[in-house]
């Protein structure tokens, strides 16, 4: 008993997540799927990663920027209050007869640059060739497979828990329902045993014994209804959903999920079958580009550009616009060689190599945690289901035994000690039987975790 009610206490801990509530007073039904479908709809860490993939889509768009023309205007306005001279010799200034104006090894300053300035200009230019814009281009749809990748591996973690939850609660309402019977019908013996006493034929010690059972029961019944009651509050919590809300579950044929589980034992893992396996996959795919990028950026890089462009210079700024402006343009190609980066791009190389080697060993070691994950989980859920058909048997023998030691009793050929101790043997296999119940339930949603069935 005290194991399935701390299962039902950590339903709380199964997904801590912050969701937001629904504002829905109707009473809502809930299968599995849906309630998975809930969660991974409202779940906030499920959201942040869907709204990092539409940022990774807006980052190659601006990748994607890079590889188009790039056009830009500029107005320029210049005004000198004291513009710059520059000296040049005397003898270069000589009068109408071409006698210098001044004597050898004279320098005369004279102004080159007019006072007032103006340029309006467009410039465009096209990138032909760079090895790092060609590499970024061809990782544009690696990076967002990255990030479906990493939305998909947020979204089966909220199944996984939600169906431990989901399972939990229907397990505990099957005990709570089953204990209320047993309660009811162990009163019935209460009823029948003070008869007995009534009569003479017993002692008030059987008839304390009952009670005392009847009212430890009872108070695990009150315990088990009260934390179904806030375990529903906290299953309305994480699914995103007013509280006030009831809700219904209807996948309660529990034997369809162990039926499933059977099957489950069967089925081989399949390594594509595992997010993190993909995602480390891709992972694995960008280290790649990143080190050709690093390789190509030795190459060098080439890219086509022009200008046209009005200026005009003055030292009369009443006639700044009043006079044509001079038009003029310019084309050409920029070849850029890089030749010596101080060891830098080969540094860069040999980063990239390890990164991908680390990634290459993480795939290796995922692949054997893969292997030892299905094994662990198919012996686990292999003894959880030979428990539970064994709980089952004891289950049902000690109602029998409780039932025969009961008509013994009746008979006056039975003590009231085998019906007490019967009754004790019958709670416990009760208890231990949905016990079993849970850990077949839990085994199963593990062994699906662990070969990659929460899609």
């Amino acid at each position: 008993m005290r194991q399935l009610l701390c299962s039902i206490s950590l339903i709380a801990l199964l997904i801590p997540n912050t969701l937001h509530a629904q504002q829905n007073g109707e009473p809502l039904q809930l299968s599995l799927d849906d309630a998975m479908n809930l969660a991974v709809k409202n779940n906030v860490q499920a959201k942040n990663a869907r709204l990092d993939r539409m940022k990774q889509k807006a980052i190659n768009d601006e990748v994607r920027g890079l590889a188009l023309p790039q056009v830009s205007t500029k107005g320029e306005y210049n005004q000198y209050p004291d513009p710059v001279k520059s000296f040049l010799p005397g003898t270069f200034f000589t009068d109408k007869n071409g006698q210098p104006l001044y004597p050898p090894g004279t320098f005369v300053p004279v102004q080159f640059t007019p006072k007032y300035s103006a340029t309006a200009s467009a410039t465009a230019t096209q990138i032909l060739f760079d090895g790092s814009v060609m590499v970024a281009l061809q990782a544009r749809e690696a990076l967002l497979e990255l990030y479906d990748r990493q939305t998909q591996y947020t979204e089966e973690q909220i199944r996984y828990n939600i169906q431990k939850g989901y399972f939990a609660l229907v397990v505990a309402e099957k005990q709570y329902e089953t204990m209320k019977e047993t309660m009811q019908y162990i009163r019935t013996i209460g009823r029948e045993t003070k008869a007995y006493y009534d009569n003479g034929f017993t002692e008030k010690i059987d008839v304390d014994r009952i009670s005392v059972q009847v009212n430890n029961l009872a108070a695990d019944s009150t315990k088990v209804g009260n934390l179904i009651a806030v375990s529903k509050q906290m299953l309305k919590y994480q699914l995103g959903i007013d509280m006030e809300i009831p809700i219904i579950l209807t996948d309660t044929a529990v034997g369809n999920a162990i039926s499933e589980a059977n099957q489950m034992l069967l089925d081989e893992v399949k390594y594509t079958d595992r997010t993190d396996y993909m995602l480390l996959k891709t992972q694995k795919s960008l280290n790649e580009y990143d080190l050709k990028r690093h390789h190509l950026s030795a190459l060098p890089s080439l890219a086509a550009f022009g200008t046209a462009a009005y200026t005009y210079q003055t030292n009369d700024f009443s006639k700044f616009f009043g006079n044509q402006y001079v038009f003029y343009t310019v084309i050409g190609l920029q070849l850029k060689v890089p030749i010596f980066d101080g060891w830098q791009r080969r540094s860069r190389v040999s980063q990239a190599k390890i990164s991908l080697t680390q990634t290459e060993n993480n795939i290796d070691n995922l692949k054997r945690g893969i292997d030892l994950e299905n094994k662990q989980y198919k012996t686990t859920l292999k003894n959880a289901l030979y428990t539970l058909d064994n709980q089952e048997r004891n289950f049902s023998l000690a109602k029998s035994v409780l039932e025969t030691t009961r008509e013994k009793y009746k008979a006056g050929v039975g003590s009231s000690m085998e019906v007490s101790q019967a009754q004790t043997e019958m709670l416990n296999a009760q208890s231990n039987y949905f016990q079993a119940m849970l850990d077949v339930i839990n085994a199963q949603s593990d062994l699906r975790k662990a070969m990659g069935q929460f899609k």
